[in-house]
């Protein structure tokens, strides 16, 4: 039998526990741990992303393009798709109200809280619903875009998109909010009990 610092399943670490070498399945604490942290670095890279956006910090952003100085978070990258089926669909509501709000209530509600550590599972359906849009947007299964150049792209179906879907969803499911985040305390709130898709 091997003896290792051990979590649950629910994120909470527990004490030093006897465990078969090959049996069960075992998320130790220095594993929980490193995916609370991972967590807050993922949380990061969406607020930070809605911060650009919203305030023109000039890095993907200029001001002058900032959505407070009246630019549009979604029409440049909407507006040069250039492959896959919905390119024209992506064209049409590219620079549009509804998608500008949609597109950064998303990256600010799953930024807060992948780094408070509440609400994981609407942050990773609501996450993956977003890369699986951008991931359509790009289209990596194309090779040549519609202007018969190339696409560049590097892979046909698994892209960055796709892995940052699989990352918020493993963070979800391993209740990665209950170490150094908010998770268990949110998680007891008479709400989120009545609602457990809001867990």
């Amino acid at each position: 039998m091997a003896i290792q610092e051990s979590a649950r399943l629910d994120g909470s670490v527990q004490a030093p526990a006897r465990t078969e070498p090959t049996g069960g399945t075992i998320i130790t604490a220095g594993a929980a741990r490193f995916l609370a942290v991972f967590r807050v670095v993922l949380g990061f890279e969406f607020l930070w992303a809605f911060a650009d956006k919203t305030f023109g910090l000039g890095y993907a952003t200029p001001s002058a393009r900032a959505w407070i100085n009246g630019g549009s978070p979604t029409k440049g990258f909407l507006s040069r798709v250039a492959v896959g089926p919905f390119e024209s669909t992506f064209h049409t509501i590219a620079g549009a109200a509804w998608a500008d709000w949609l597109f950064m209530l998303g990256l600010l509600g799953i930024g807060i809280a992948l780094i408070l550590g509440i609400g994981l599972r609407a942050a990773a359906v609501s996450g993956t619903v977003m890369m699986l849009g951008m991931w359509a947007a790009e289209w990596p299964l194309d090779k040549l875009t519609s202007a018969g150049e190339p696409s560049m792209s590097t892979n046909p179906i698994v892209d960055y998109h796709i892995i940052y879907a699989l990352a918020l969803i493993a963070l979800a499911v391993t209740f990665a909010g209950h170490v150094w985040g908010l998770g268990r305390r949110w998680a007891r709130l008479p709400f989120v009990q009545r609602y457990r898709w809001l867990i």
